[in-house]
């Protein structure tokens, strides 16, 4: 196959479309062509030719560019790529109001994180957070970052233009004990991946692409605040690459108050899906809920963290996600050799009951995280090399599992 002419044509293609909205995931059918293609693109590279709309996911042998499905680009390699379109996907957060600094949280003192820190702190641990970015200067965060990266302006920063980022990254990782608000995992680190625009607003290509730089750069989890409705192939693909290769998956369940249903990715079976409670530890009445939830946080009228140095109160399943990331983070501190099978086994025993309102009916092993009860399961592990895995899936057997 002429790989020159191959490239050449994609150049062309990319040129006559718009670099953000008309982007597709191509993935090759066969690994070789993905790996002679990129020979010859970084031949074509040294020599000066330059490709600015198109990048590349290792992992799952994909480009993404600007390609009309009707292109003749398209058109002439439809046995060699399968073309996805690029949906749009959103952060899962549902109000906010500016609030003054908490301190503690409520959200962190409910699960029972402060009892946890003179065990573990989140020591060193590293999460990859892909949302609207991060205010690098806030008095909280200042200790508790590294560069990340901005998937909309690779030449910049992951600076927050949303506030939503920021919050999340002081849920979990805020360490200002002196003056500022405590995360759950104060001493973990968090690599901020700006996917999302100042709307909130990012493409599955985005998302492709921060997993696939989290993976590359060895993080421990990553937390993922958002979602959408619509099953991606290619995103379902990465999702499982990045679990196969030891990373915890964090995933919010989505803010439409459903029973039956949750969004992707958190629907995806290799993710640990999570739904929303409140100050009463019962199920927030926007959050999602039901079978293809694996554990519940508190989520409803948590203040964390803002830009420009601020605090908001925000509610949503994003903000649950945020407090199981950083217990997790708490646990992998404790024994960085945990799997994500293990790890979302470990979340559901160790969780603490809900309390139900009278049209609420709990669905078996769903509960909320419990940080003290995590670490203290998971180092009876760390001494006895017991598996914790196998029996549990034999408990949960008839449950339902996600797709």
């Amino acid at each position: 196959m002429d790989y020159t002419r191959f490239i050449q044509m994609l150049l062309e293609e990319t040129d006559r479309r718009n670099p953000v909205e008309e982007k597709r995931i191509m993935t090759f059918l066969n690994p070789r062509h993905y790996f002679a293609y990129h020979r010859e693109l970084n031949r074509l590279k040294a020599s000066g030719i330059k490709l600015p709309h198109v990048h590349s996911s290792h992992l799952i042998k994909s480009i993404i560019a600007p390609v009309s499905a009707r292109s003749k680009f398209a058109l002439r390699y439809k046995d060699l790529l399968l073309l996805e379109d690029n949906r749009s996907i959103k952060v899962h957060a549902v109000q906010s109001k500016i609030d003054t600094n908490p301190g503690i949280p409520y959200g962190v003192k409910q699960i029972h994180a402060p009892r946890a820190w003179s065990t573990s702190t989140g020591h060193r641990i590293k999460i990859g957070v892909i949302d609207t970015g991060v205010d690098f200067q806030h008095p909280d965060l200042r200790h508790s970052l590294s560069g990340g990266i901005n998937l909309l302006n690779r030449n910049m920063l992951p600076l927050d233009d949303n506030g939503h980022g920021t919050h999340i990254a002081g849920t979990i990782a805020a360490a200002n004990s002196t003056e500022g608000m405590i995360g759950v995992a104060p001493r973990s680190i968090i690599y901020p991946v700006k996917a999302f625009d100042h709307n909130g607003s990012a493409y599955v290509s985005d998302i492709i692409l921060g997993i696939d730089w989290c993976v590359r750069n060895h993080v421990h989890l990553i937390n993922m605040s958002f979602g959408m409705k619509t099953r991606s192939r290619a995103l379902q693909e990465i999702v499982n690459k990045a679990y196969l290769s030891g990373i915890s998956i964090v995933a919010s369940s989505g803010n439409d108050g459903k029973r039956r249903t949750i969004d992707y990715p958190a629907r995806y079976s290799q993710t640990i899906s999570v739904g929303a409670t409140d100050q009463n530890r019962r199920i927030a009445p926007f959050s999602n809920r039901g079978q293809y939830i694996d554990i519940y946080a508190p989520g409803d009228k948590i203040i964390s963290s803002w830009t420009h140095g601020k605090y908001h109160e925000m509610s949503g399943t994003s903000m649950a996600t945020s407090h199981v990331s950083g217990a997790i983070a708490l646990l992998l501190a404790q024994n960085s050799s945990l799997q994500p099978a293990e790890i979302k086994t470990l979340l559901q025993r160790t969780s603490t009951p809900l309390r139900l309102r009278k049209d609420q009916r709990l669905e078996r092993d769903s509960g909320e995280v419990n940080a003290l009860q995590l670490l203290r399961e998971g180092m009876k592990l760390t001494t006895t090399g017991a598996e914790p895995v196998t029996a549990s899936l034999k408990a949960k057997k008839n449950r339902p599992s996600k797709i």
